[in-house]
This record gives C-alpha cells, structure tokens and sequence, in this order.
C-alpha cells in the first residue's frame, strides 16, 4: 500500500507546467504507420533435431504412399505427371524428396511493394508484418450488436487499418460485404484497399478469374511491366484438408504464380477434426500439405513467392466447437516455424484468435496467448492481428482497436533490449544515488517520451478521475477510440487517372454478368 501511494505522489510531483503543451500535442491528429517488425529475439524452438526430422520423414512417406488430391483439375494433374509424380485419378502421390525439391526454388523473403513506398514491407527473414482480420461474414460493434457485413463496414475497416499505427498491412476480406453480389463484391473490396489505404492488400481467391481481376487492378494501379517484376499482392491459398486441394484455390494459385504474386499455402486445421490429435501427427500433415502445394506454385513459375502457412485450432470434444489459445495450438505454431525454417521459407499464422462471442476477458486471454505464439514462434506474416471474434465467424470494430493498440506492445518486446552506453544509464544512477528519484534526473528527462511503450486505449487515471468519466470499461474506451479514428480519417492521395481507370474496369467487369448472390 505504502509503494502505490508513493508511486502516485511521485507521479504527481513530475507533472509540470509543459502538461498544456503536452496535451495539445497528444491531440493533434497524427498519422503514423509503424516500420514492420525486425525481430532482436530470439524464436522460441520446441522440438529437437531428432523430432523434426522424424516429422520430416512422415511428411515425406505421406506425400508418397498416400498422397494429395488435386480435385477438379487436370490441368493440375498433368502438370504433376510431367514433374515426376505418380498420377492415378485425382491422387497425386510425390516421390520422397521431390516436393522439397521444388519448393527450394521459392524465395527466403521477398518485399511486398505498397503504393506508398515508404509502407511496403518485407515478408520473411527475421520480420513481422501484421495484417488484420480475413473473412467474418458478421460484424460487431456496440451499437448495433451482430448482423451481416456490409460494403460500409468493409471501408470502414480499411480506413481504421489505415489510421492504425502498429498495423502494416491492410489485409483482404477484413470483412465479407454480404449485401453485394458474391460474383462482384471482390471489386469494391480491392478499389477500397487501393484508395481508402496506401498500405499492401491481398487480392482475391475465391475464383480464378477474380484472381485475374486482383492482377489487372494492380496493373492499373502500379502498371502492368511493374507488376511482372514485382509482388505486389499477397494472397491466402487454404488447403482442404486433410490433404485435398480444390480447383478455385489452386486456380487462384495458378494465376497469382504466373504473375509473379505471392501465396500463402496454408493449410486449415482444426485439430481430432481435420488432423489427428496430437501435436506431432498434426505438423507432419501440414507439413505435408504445405510442401504439396508450394512445390505446385513453383511447378507454375520457378521463383514464384510463397509462404508456409499453418492454422491451426483444436476442437472442444464436447460441443465439437473450435477453440483458440491454447497450449496445443501454440505448440503447433511453434513447430511449424521450425520447420518452414529449415525449408527456407517465410511462415505465417497466429493473430489475435479467440472463440469468444464479445470482446471481452475471454477474447484477450485467447489472442493474447495467440499473439505472443506469434511474436516467439518466427512469424513472418501474421494475418488476423486483430479484429478477430468468435471464432473468425465475426469482425468487430472494437476488437479491432483493442488488438491494433497491443500490436504495439510486439513491436517494443520484438526489439529486445538495448544495451548501449544510454541505455546503461551509469550516469542517472549514479546522479540519483541512494534514496531518491529518477524523475527529474537528466536521464529521464532526454529518454521519458520513448522510454516506455504506452497505450492508445487502455484507462490510468486515478480511480476519481476515471468515475467521474463514466466508469468505462475497455468495450467503451475501444467504441470512443473506432468514433475518434474514423473522424480523423485521411484518405491518402491517388492520381485522377489511375482512379479513373480503375472505375472504369469495375464498371467494364460488372457489366459483363448479371449478379448472383449464391
């Protein structure tokens, strides 16, 4: 009791008469987007040599004795025969050693161009790109409770990525505008991206020519020799598992690899449903589907960008629901980045995962378990870092600040510690000495404003302050702060022409077929 009133006294003492100024700068509008990730830490490695390399080996026997299935696809088919695989019908089984092969044409990292230079962001290595939730057909916020996404609320969300400072990416499907059709709904989410946002995006997987269409818009965009020598799409491959691949990803593949755009390869897994149970037998079937359909990108166009992917939830065995944060899926995370490691190969997953319905104490404890698997386990591309609930079924708005602003606590514990001559800090030591303080201190004073990393959201003020304020809790403070962005949304500035243009290939595409909502 005794330290926290003196905490609070010295608290008060070392607020001076700059407080005006400095909250007059706190209220500026300011628009900062944070360098992606380097990590200076080290990855957190949970097998031994002996264990991956047995998982190796299974994954190896899998690929050739059992064997993948590229559904609905001959093309895909015939293209493996000549690779060197045994075809028979649609099961595709890979001699020992071949899929690896292949896969070590794909690059280490790569950088994924931004139309903004300054935010384009390199996706491999030792780096961390944060990208924001993918998929939800629901959104949530406080005010109108859970329903059906929209157009609005997708460009809302966009502008939010857009004003988020930890966020490097702004995403894909961050929400699935369910009031346009299915068939065209893809153009109004890449034109969002491209003008409310001058972060990367992701383009289209859930046909092959709406991946074509993901590639003519960035011709548009950056200009057609620019996009054949350059990534500038990100894009999420999913394999059905357990070890089938269907004709709309590995078409949306094909094209995104013949143009020299980069793929996720990740498999969906949800652990006792569509992977064994335990955590050996699961990473030996991700592997497995990872080296299958990474080898076929690179079958396409040697060189081709890909990254190893894993998603990965167990299932409760009660109610047969997916469940997020746990110890078995971090293991998973953890043993996957090894081995996309020792394959060479950028790696993806974690986000802020939780099954929880509202953003509350359950949602934090399940995507604070996943973001720091995420930030130990050597992701490089995380996707839904924040904004995730219930399971990906939803994405809410106050969730999405709420993570966004705890994406900065990765960025400082990413860093390390500093340990040069300032950072010793002899000199305040030694200038305090016994029984003072360090708030006054030269130190302190040159060090206070990037000393510690601080909060966009969460409430410190004493207990009196904060009542008399409303008593909100976080959901609250979180609604403020999505009012607030939105406000001082900016949008970045786009050539005339090329907007133009892209309206005009939207306009040319949509006429082209009649709308269809299945």
């Amino acid at each position: 009791m005794a330290e926290t009133q003196e905490v609070a006294r010295a608290g008060r003492r070392g607020r001076g008469g700059g407080g005006a100024a400095r909250r007059a700068e706190r209220g500026a509008v300011q628009i900062e987007t944070a360098r992606y990730i380097t990590r200076n830490i080290p990855d957190l490695e949970i097998l031994n040599d002996e264990a991956l390399s047995i998982i190796e080996h299974n994954a190896e026997t899998v690929l050739e004795e059992i064997g993948v299935a590229f559904i609905e696809n001959p093309e895909a088919l015939r293209r493996w025969k000549e690779a060197g695989a045994d075809v028979s019908g649609e099961r595709v089984r890979i001699p020992r050693g071949l899929a690896r092969k292949l896969c070590a044409t794909a690059p280490a990292q790569f950088t994924q161009v931004a139309r903004n230079p300054d935010k384009s962001v390199v996706i491999g290595g030792r780096n961390l790109v944060l990208a924001p939730v993918y998929g939800p057909p629901f959104v949530r916020d406080a005010v109108g409770g859970r329903r059906y996404a929209t157009i609005d609320d997708f460009r809302k969300f966009v502008k939010l990525g857009q004003m988020s400072k930890w966020l490097h990416h702004s995403g894909g499907t961050v929400c699935e505008p369910t009031d346009l059709p299915v068939n065209k709904r893809h153009l109004d989410m890449l034109y969002a991206h491209m003008t409310l946002s001058d972060k990367p995006f992701m383009g289209s997987v859930t046909e092959p020519e709406r991946a074509q269409d993901s590639v003519d818009m960035c011709k548009i965009l950056f200009g057609k020799d620019f996009v054949q020598e350059n990534t500038v799409l990100t894009s999420l491959i999913n394999v059905n598992s357990p070890l089938s691949f269907d004709a709309t990803m590995m078409g949306a593949l094909e094209v995104y690899a013949a143009n020299n755009q980069a793929c996720i390869v990740s498999p969906f897994i949800v652990g006792g449903a569509m992977a064994p149970v335990s955590v050996a037998g699961t990473l030996t079937q991700v592997l497995a589907e990872v080296m299958a359909g990474i080898a076929y990108s690179q079958i396409i166009r040697p060189g081709a960008p890909a990254i190893f992917g894993a998603f990965v939830a167990s299932i409760d065995m009660n109610s047969g629901a997916p469940t997020f944060g746990t110890p078995e899926a971090s293991k998973i995370l953890y043993g996957a980045g090894q081995l996309a490691r020792r394959m060479g190969l950028p790696f993806r997953s974690g986000g802020g995962l939780c099954g929880s319905k509202l953003p509350d104490a359950q949602a934090a404890y399940e995507s604070a378990n996943t973001l720091n698997a995420a930030l130990l386990g050597g992701v490089n591309f995380m996707l839904h870092a924040c904004g995730w609930l219930e399971g990906g079924l939803v994405a809410s708005f106050e969730k999405f600040v709420m993570d966004a602003d705890q994406l900065g606590a990765l960025h400082s514990l990413a860093a390390g510690v500093d340990m040069d001559e300032q950072a010793q800090a002899m000199d305040a030591i030694r200038e305090v000495g016994p029984g003072g303080h360090y708030l006054g201190c030269a130190h302190t004073q040159a060090h206070f404003k990037t000393a510690f990393w601080r909060t966009g959201l969460f409430d410190y003020k004493p207990f009196e302050t904060w009542d008399e304020e409303g008593a909100r809790d976080t959901q609250m403070l979180a609604t403020a702060r999505v009012a607030r962005l939105l406000n001082d949304y900016q949008q970045p500035a786009l050539d005339p022409e090329i907007d133009s243009a892209l309206r005009a290939f939207i306009e040319e595409r949509k006429t082209a077929q009649p709308d269809a909502f299945l």
